[in-house]
């Protein structure tokens, strides 16, 4: 693992630590990434729950809960799926706080409307509001990938803030 996702895991870890809080994950297009970041600290167990690898629409349906309306609508790829799988994280979980992470990586499976590297995260808590990005990342698959996990492990530490 490169030293920025190294550093970034070793502080959400010190965050939720002190906060006495477990995090979930939810993740699609990153395929557990996110997960094996924050499980590669030493002493993870006291902060990290579990990860939610649902790849497929199916996956998301019956792991997170998330409605077929909302896929059938507003698609795989949308703030509003990805708030759904981050709310199903929490309802799915003992976490006080998850994150999720739906994308397109490529090099296919862009639309006009949804390009190859536009990624949605949404972060959500107990007795707090779901919140969501969309974002639009350059690179090959392995750097969209990558940039969507940093920039979900930064938008939890402002979650957190």
């Amino acid at each position: 693992m490169d030293s920025e996702l190294e550093a970034l895991a070793r502080k959400v870890g010190q965050v939720l630590k002190e906060r006495d809080a477990m995090l979930a994950t939810a993740e699609s297009c990153t395929g557990g990434w996110a997960a094996q970041a924050l499980t590669s600290v030493a002493g993870s167990s006291e902060w990290f729950d579990r990860g939610f690898v649902t790849y497929t629409n199916r996956a998301k349906r019956e792991m997170l809960g998330v409605k077929t309306a909302v896929l059938a609508r507003h698609g795989a790829v949308s703030e509003q799926t990805a708030r759904a799988m981050a709310d199903g994280a929490l309802a799915h979980s003992h976490a006080q706080v998850t994150l999720a992470i739906t994308g397109i990586a490529g090099p296919t499976g862009g639309t006009p409307e949804k390009p190859v590297g536009t990624v949605c995260l949404a972060w959500a808590g107990k007795k707090r509001e779901t919140v969501s990005r969309r974002l639009k990342f350059d690179g090959d698959r392995e750097a969209v990938r990558r940039q969507s996990v940093v920039a979900a492990l930064q938008g939890l530490l402002a979650y957190l803030a």
